[in-house]
């Protein structure tokens, strides 16, 4: 997922990234004094004698911005990049407290509820926590799963863990004793690709797999209380008709009780309504675009933004109207904030045509079988020649087959 766009917002924060940079701006503000831009390639690397936590030294890297997220309150901004570093910034103002380093290239990040801690999760399934408070200080390593990690949460009131694997699992664990697990949410037949637990709702949790489906469960006890099969959603006359749908975004709006739903390489977003009191999602419409959209995220006073793959309009802000979602025409916000990312569309000339990375996770099917048995079929075809041609006499010289002569009778005197 090195290099992907992606898109983030906290309040009237706006965060647009590819490749190694990333820019920040207002939806509130057209000042330029509230751009806010950074380019990873060019971040110090602040680690002891240039080694990582597990002593090894740095594996150099473009600096490709791998996963990010605000803090809850938005006053922290965290990145990793694939320089394995994690880079910390306040936002009031943008500010880099510290630039740490990682043991392994990360796959997501998240901050506690209590903003002392941002949780990192890594290809080889380990989770270390970070210090807000102590912008300098070393990792410690939390939980670790057997296969690699794609995702990570936390509960609202940091008592729990949540993190999914590649093995199809998520897995609920103690936050003060992350040996101790609570529970296993398990139904997946994919690799899990991202989980959410639903603001305002804290015993809701929301998974996305690359078995196609949006599932809602009540983490703590691992009940499944409702599935949603996205090929049941599409066209079979679409291109994508036939395409294996692993989702790269799920995003909630408090406000409307709204989640979107952007699955990968696809220029398509679903939106679902939460029935919290039945504890099931309601599917609403299917927002299509006309270019690819990287990354999906809703502002609280407005609506759904939309980062897609066009340099003339960039951001796309939809909204519900007369019951329908569409895009909102001729905003004076929009144009702005585009403007802005007009300005520094070479960050994200390099993400078009790159997708999130999911091709590679599906599980490869092998059917050595059929292939065994065909070749054993052919052995014994090859055996029953041999002893066929054994058992017929040579041809002779008219095409028939050669009588063999009997021997003189033996004498007997």
């Amino acid at each position: 997922m090195a290099g992907s766009a992606g898109l983030a917002l906290c309040g009237q924060t706006l965060v647009v990234r590819g490749g190694s940079r990333f820019l920040a701006t207002s939806t509130a503000s057209s000042d330029d004094n509230s751009l806010f831009v950074y380019d990873c390639s060019t971040a110090e690397k602040k680690s002891q004698e240039n080694k990582g936590e597990d002593g090894l030294p740095f594996v150099p890297g473009s600096g490709a911005i791998l996963a990010s997220t605000f803090s809850e309150s938005g006053c922290y901004f965290a990145l990793t990049d694939d320089s394995k570093r994690l880079i910390l910034f306040r936002t009031k103002p943008w500010q880099c407290l510290s630039v740490r380093a990682v043991v392994r290239r990360c796959t997501a990040l998240t901050f506690t509820a209590s903003e002392d801690k941002v949780l990192v999760a890594d290809k080889s399934g380990d989770v270390y926590s970070f210090s807000v408070s102590e912008p300098h200080g070393c990792g410690r390593l939390e939980l670790g799963h057997l296969s690699m990690l794609l995702d990570v949460a936390v509960s609202p009131d940091d008592s729990f863990v949540l993190t999914a694997d590649r093995d199809e699992k998520i897995r609920v664990s103690w936050a003060a004793a992350p040996h101790s697990i609570q529970s296993f949410c398990l139904g997946h037949t994919e690799f899990v690709s991202r989980i959410l637990v639903v603001p305002g709702h804290p015993e809701l949790l929301l998974s996305s797999s690359g078995d196609g489906t949006l599932r809602l469960w009540e983490y703590q006890s691992g009940h499944q209380l409702y599935c949603c099969h996205l090929a049941s959603l599409q066209e079979p006359a679409e291109p994508w008709g036939q395409k294996r749908l692993a989702a790269s975004r799920i995003a909630f709006w408090r406000r409307e009780g709204c989640v979107a739903l952007l699955c990968d390489c696809i220029p398509e977003v679903y939106v679902f309504q939460l029935d919290a009191l039945r504890q099931q999602l309601l599917y609403r419409q299917r927002l299509s675009f006309q270019h690819r959209v990287w990354d999906v995220a809703f502002e609280e006073s407005r609506g759904l933004w939309a980062l897609q793959d066009c340099r003339e309009a960039p951001l796309v802000l939809c909204r519900p109207m007369d019951g329908q979602w569409q895009s909102v025409p001729e905003s004076a916000v929009v144009q702005t904030v585009s403007g802005v990312v007009r300005g520094h569309w070479a960050m994200l000339a390099g993400c078009a045509g790159a997708d999130a990375g999911f091709s590679g996770l599906y599980k490869a099917t092998f059917d050595n079988m059929t292939s065994y048995l065909q070749k054993k079929e052919e052995r014994l075809q090859q055996q029953r020649e041999k002893r066929r041609r054994r058992q017929s006499p040579p041809p002779g010289p008219n095409g028939q087959a050669k009588r063999t002569r009997p021997g003189p009778a033996a004498c007997s005197c």
